[in-house]
């Protein structure tokens, strides 16, 4: 699967995954009238909703970028509306010819992550028939819990040629409170990153593997220390745009060859119209605002890659 996506980074030149993270103050005034008018203010209005606005945004957007990550807790607030939102918009972006990354987070004992993994990755048998429930191209693990909870996503991605994205060290502030830790003398964040390299040496799919990592590009020297550590992994780069990231802070991710890092973008791309750049779009064009602001990330990823 890690060959696919490097595939369609080349074809299209941009290694961006639109982060399909929707909350109702995202969406226009116009999207939610049209719900609430079907169902009401309900859960399956806002579950609606989301997925028209998510489909206006993936239709704007899907020539441009290889893939989509939506984060699964945007949709499971709404409940089992959501959730059904959740699949609909998975499989309308795979009709679309786009990767989907699913922003689950999962990982627990053995069992419940190979349950987490058969339904987002894999497959489930019911009786005499089987079924790829939520069927992602990729998912993101937390591995805490250790090789007990990550080895059942890598047996589901070498059985149904998928990939998983496994947590290093993540965007936010407080991310430093257990990740910067010292263990043995090192970070604790350069430790998953040693064991994510050893994960994945067993499940390459040509020059990468399909086990990657979760790095924040609000921290550069890191990603720099932990591209060397992870040579052969592909680094999901959250926090790029809204949460501080720009381009230029982007270069330690990538390998030599231009490969080796997809950079998100969420809110700074579905709710770009919200933005006074592009506030001229107004909430009628919406989507056109999101295709705008991901050809300026792409320009802006693409320049600082070529300057380096």
């Amino acid at each position: 699967m890690i060959s696919r996506l490097n595939e369609r980074i080349q074809a299209t030149g941009a290694p961006i995954v639109v982060g399909l993270d929707p909350m109702l103050g995202f969406i226009p005034e116009q999207i939610l009238g049209n719900a609430f008018a079907q169902y009401g203010e309900t859960l399956e209005g806002a579950a609606e909703a989301v997925w028209q606005f998510n489909k206006g945004i993936v239709d704007a957007v899907y020539d441009l970028i290889p893939a989509v990550k939506p984060q699964i807790a945007m949709y499971e607030q709404f409940g089992i509306p959501g959730l059904a939102a959740f699949a609909k918009t998975v499989q309308y972006c795979r009709s679309k010819g786009l990767l989907v990354i699913g922003d689950i987070k999962r990982g627990d004992i053995g069992s419940t992550s190979a349950a987490y993994a058969s339904g987002h990755l894999g497959k489930v048998q019911v009786g005499k028939n089987t079924f790829a429930p939520f069927d992602e191209d990729f998912a993101t693990v937390n591995p805490y819990l250790g090789t007990d909870g990550v080895k059942p996503f890598i047996d589901v991605c070498r059985e149904n040629g998928k990939g998983i994205f496994i947590l290093v060290k993540t965007s936010n502030p407080s991310s430093g409170e257990f990740q910067d830790r010292i263990i043995d003398g090192k970070p604790l964040y350069e430790l998953v990153g040693k064991m994510v390299d050893e994960w994945g040496a067993d499940c390459m799919d040509g020059e990468y593997s399909e086990v990657g990592a979760v790095v924040g590009a609000t921290y550069p020297e890191m990603g720099r220390v932990l591209r060397d550590i992870m040579p052969k992994a592909c680094i999901l780069v959250p926090g790029y745009g809204a949460q501080g990231g720009s381009g230029k802070d982007l270069i330690p991710f990538f390998r030599k060859d231009g490969l080796g890092a997809i950079v998100n973008s969420s809110r700074g791309i579905i709710a770009a119209w919200k933005q006074e750049k592009y506030a001229s779009y107004g909430a009628e064009a919406y989507a056109d605002a999101s295709r705008a602001a991901v050809i300026a990330m792409r320009e802006d990823i693409q320049s600082a890659l070529t300057l380096s």
